[in-house]
């Protein structure tokens, strides 16, 4: 399917019910930075700007399905990200509730008073995004659903918010071509390139002493090459993130991934003297899996530390 000169490809939420899929399609350049998914929950969806009496909402339950896709662009405007989307929930037979951009919307007081997807998974520019709430009528369970697009300097970001009848949902990026394997470190390739590639990468070579958040004592190409890189480049800002097996609680898991990247912070820090300045660190526990948790390889290749490019000023 091609909308305004973009290849897009399906980027789908699947619903296993009644023969019943909804699928929403994005740029083929897009990645899905996180994906959380309750069974049973509520969410107050914004119907109406923002204003002195506060952020006027529906409430809506059911199972909720959030998402956070980046775009790989520089050249798209909210507009032109969000138009597509728009098409395509008509299309799937949602009414459009409310539609608003930036000042329309209430500014900075609509996007604290929304549910948002914390960074570097999801960006809001406070002087550009737009949202829209939709709806679409059932006999037995309504459906809803919200998305707010911003952007960055070099990447469009979108989040969704779908509540629908309760039932297993899962989400893929499915295409006609087959699926492209993902991009890791490789020591042979400049990170550079990876990055502009895929604007993230896995750090494979790092090992943490067992049930320790301390990073072992190398030495780590990864780092090595990751840090020649921040020194070339000092405008730039990376986000270490920290992921985990689901062994274990989410609090428990979210605490442990977010002190090894802060040891690989810390390491990058004081051998490497990276500024500080230049690095974040973040946990994202057992959230974004990218293998099963069911078996020994699954959880070792979930176990990890990733570096996302968060700004090129």
């Amino acid at each position: 399917m091609n909308m305004r000169g973009w290849i897009w490809v399906s980027a789908a939420i699947f619903l296993p019910i009644s023969g019943y899929a909804l699928e929403l399609k994005f740029p083929a350049n897009s990645t899905l930075a996180t994906e959380r998914i309750i069974e049973h929950d509520s969410y107050e969806m914004p119907i109406a700007p923002w204003d002195e009496t506060g952020l006027k909402t529906i409430s809506t339950k059911g199972e909720i399905t959030r998402q956070a896709w980046r775009l790989a662009t520089s050249n798209l405007t909210t507009l032109q990200i969000l138009e597509p989307l728009i098409q395509q929930f008509e299309s799937l037979g949602y009414e459009i509730v409310f539609q608003c951009d930036t000042e329309q919307c209430g500014g900075f007081d609509f996007r604290y008073a929304a549910d948002i997807l914390p960074e570097p998974a999801m960006h809001i520019d406070l002087g550009d995004f737009r949202y829209l709430a939709a709806r679409k009528p059932g006999a037995d369970y309504p459906e809803f659903i919200s998305a707010i697009v911003s952007r960055s300097r070099d990447a469009g970001f979108v989040q969704i918010i779908r509540v629908g009848a309760p039932s297993p949902v899962t989400a893929i990026n499915a295409s006609t071509k087959s699926p492209e394997p993902e991009i890791r470190f490789d020591p042979d390739r400049p990170i550079d390139q990876i990055l502009a590639q895929q604007g993230h990468f896995i750090l494979e070579d790092l090992r943490f002493k067992t049930g320790s958040s301390n990073l072992g004592d190398g030495p780590f190409d990864s780092l090595r090459l990751l840090a020649q890189f921040l020194a070339a480049h000092p405008e730039k800002h990376a986000t270490l993130v920290g992921h985990t097996d689901a062994e274990g609680s989410l609090e428990g898991n979210i605490a442990l991934s977010k002190k090894r990247a802060r040891s690989v912070k810390a390491r990058l820090i004081s051998e490497y003297n990276i500024s500080s300045d230049q690095l974040s660190a973040e946990g994202n526990g057992y959230l974004s899996p990218r293998s099963t948790n069911e078996t020994e390889d699954g959880r070792t290749k979930n176990r990890r530390v990733e570096v996302i490019l968060t700004s090129t000023q």
